[in-house]
């Protein structure tokens, strides 16, 4: 819906947000405040360890989503002054005429993606690790089959044809980026966490405006050379990138002609809107929350952003924390310069599957579709029935705190391995405590007992973080999960720590926003951004009950031992084949 004619024109900051499942758009004013979001659905295609996507579609469903969020915030296209993209680090092939190239068995021209979460170059990224090359220690030691080298060495081996198709090979933040403005400029987020790029090579480069004119030199051509892929550096490195710069810069000319279109496949705004070099998801996330300061941190603290922790909790977590100075840590990715706030160095741990985890246990569960029906007579989700259940089952069997509803149910949450702090992508989930019992009731202790098993992953991550030299004292947090209570409050309990929420609940369409702020110039850095549209609202802390402290220190030496066992397990069955 247009504005008014006798309205005057207000500045709109247009955030776009491709995640897992859905491409969404979030338009905010220059205070921060969400005016109006929507989304629409993208397809994806699982076969096993196989995950892809099409960019056709998700350009369709990224245009879909800006024209619903402008009509629904009653925006008019050329009220909007700047746009930043954000998606998964999922991997995109694209010829020289940027048309879809398969990346899928199926031959399927439109699947031309392969998408963060799909595992099928774990040989891939088990024979890089064996070679133990330099880069690898800016990736916490060794490299994941999520990370995109493995994946473009799975290509090569496995699809010969796409493979000499392909003109560039790009993450999907960084395609959006180039659909919307044609500059193929590289964001140093992107290559930096999953390319193995070493931003730090830029380091005297202090100047932002400067960063676009950087030519690459962040590659470490050995690197690709050893592990099969030095024909990507043909052409200085155009295949993958041969320009890079800081998240936020000015892309191009702005938006182009073409991706400005009202026609049904374009977006539906005004030509040359600046457009910033784009995040990936998890790292808006950050960018959208960091700054959102508990009412006690003193703005002169220079240091307190070094103490916070964002976990940026969806399908996945990804737990993301910033330093002055560059910190290794085995098994947690980084240290990446610059990928998240210009001059900072950043740690990103994670856990590879979440949201899809609790998804994955209330679904496959006998009376899932029965709890899925009450909720909806209800009108409310599945999450909030559990919860609800929860806090009666606490009641009637007069728990002393409800937590304690799980002291017979065990949860190691590694059912799509352990991204961090052990970087097993082998690792498997494990529940202990089952019974022949189905009922509605069990359903409850179990998905509570699985919220508690990823909250006390994310205390393995900060504990292991501040081990190596960090000194996390609160977290904060953002995502779909955290929008549920339980989740949060278990999340503080477990790890000690306060939990700030963000004002504003989508905060990685506010980080992807920032991005398009940063680049019509209404701020000078892209930091300065955050602070002054990262608002704190609720903050969540930890209970003070003694019982509850002891309840969860007994029970999360249990979920490191359930990992243990496991080892020792794998060890004896392994022998026994030899």
């Amino acid at each position: 819906m247009a504005a008014a004619a006798d309205t005057p024109l207000r500045s709109v900051l247009l955030g776009v947000d491709v995640g897992t499942g859905s491409s969404r758009a979030g338009l905010f004013d220059e205070k921060g405040k969400l005016l109006g979001s929507a989304s629409s659905p993208i397809q994806i295609w699982k076969d096993g360890d196989c995950i892809e996507q099409s960019s056709t579609d998700i350009w369709h469903a990224v245009c879909a989503a800006v024209k619903s969020a402008c009509s629904r915030a009653n925006v008019d296209g050329k009220e909007v002054s700047g746009i930043g993209f954000t998606a998964t680090c999922s991997l995109v092939a694209v010829d020289a005429d940027g048309s879809p190239v398969t990346v899928s068995w199926s031959g399927d021209s439109r699947r031309n993606i392969i998408v963060w979460m799909d595992h099928r170059a774990v040989k891939q990224a088990d024979r890089i690790n064996i070679l133990d090359s330099p880069v690898l220690q800016y990736c916490g030691g060794s490299i994941s089959p999520e990370m995109q080298p493995p994946k473009l060495l799975w290509v090569k081996e496995n699809l010969k044809e796409s493979w000499s198709m392909a003109f560039r090979w790009m993450d999907l933040s960084d395609w959006l980026s180039f659909r919307a403005t044609g500059d193929d400029t590289r964001s140093l987020c992107t290559t930096v966490c999953k390319w193995t790029y070493l931003g730090h090579a830029h380091r005297e480069q202090i100047v932002v405006k400067d960063s676009c004119s950087m030519e690459a030199c962040g590659w470490n051509d050995d690197f690709w050379d050893e592990i099969g892929l030095g024909d990507l550096l043909d052409g200085h490195h155009a295949k993958i990138g041969r320009s890079v710069a800081f998240p936020g810069h000015p892309l191009g000319s702005g938006l182009t002609a073409t991706a400005a279109k009202a026609r049904n496949i374009e977006l539906g705004l005004v030509s040359g809107i600046p457009v910033g070099s784009s995040l990936i998801d998890a790292h808006a996330g950050g960018v959208g929350v960091m700054e959102s300061a508990l009412p006690s941190d003193s703005a002169d603290d220079k240091e307190a952003i070094c103490r916070r922790l964002v976990l940026v909790c969806g399908t996945s977590t990804c737990h993301m924390a910033v330093s002055r100075n560059k910190l290794f840590i085995p098994g947690v990715w980084g240290p990446y310069w610059s990928a998240m706030i210009p001059q900072f160095w950043l740690t990103e741990g994670g856990q590879s599957a979440t949201g899809a985890l609790l998804d994955h246990i209330i679904q496959n569960h006998v009376v899932s579709p029965h709890i899925a029906n009450r909720a909806a007579s209800q009108g409310i989700s599945v999450y909030e029935l559990l919860n609800k259940m929860l806090e009666t089952m606490g009641q009637e069997l007069n728990s002393p705190f409800l937590a304690a509803l799980t002291k017979d149910i065990h949860v190691l949450p590694d059912f799509h391995g352990n991204r961090s702090p052990i970087a097993d992508p082998t690792a498997k989930g494990v529940i202990y405590g089952l019974t022949l019992d189905t009922s509605e009731s069990e359903l409850a202790l179990l998905y509570y007992a699985t919220v508690q098993g990823i909250a006390y992953g994310t205390r393995h991550i900060v504990e292991h973080c501040n081990a190596h030299g960090h000194k996390i004292d609160t977290l904060l947090a953002c995502g779909g999960l955290a929008k549920n209570p339980l989740y949060i409050q278990d999340h503080a309990d477990i790890t000690g720590y306060p939990i700030i929420l963000p004002r504003e609940s989508e905060s990685v369409l506010l980080g992807a926003a920032i991005l398009g702020a940063v680049a019509a110039k209404k701020y000078p850095s892209l930091h300065e951004a955050m602070k002054a549209l990262n608002v704190a609202g609720q903050v969540v802390y930890p209970s003070k009950d003694p019982k509850v402290k002891r309840y969860h220190e007994a029970k999360y030496k249990v979920f490191r031992d359930l990992y243990e066992k496991q080892l020792s397990y794998r060890s004896s069955i392994t022998e026994a084949l030899a």
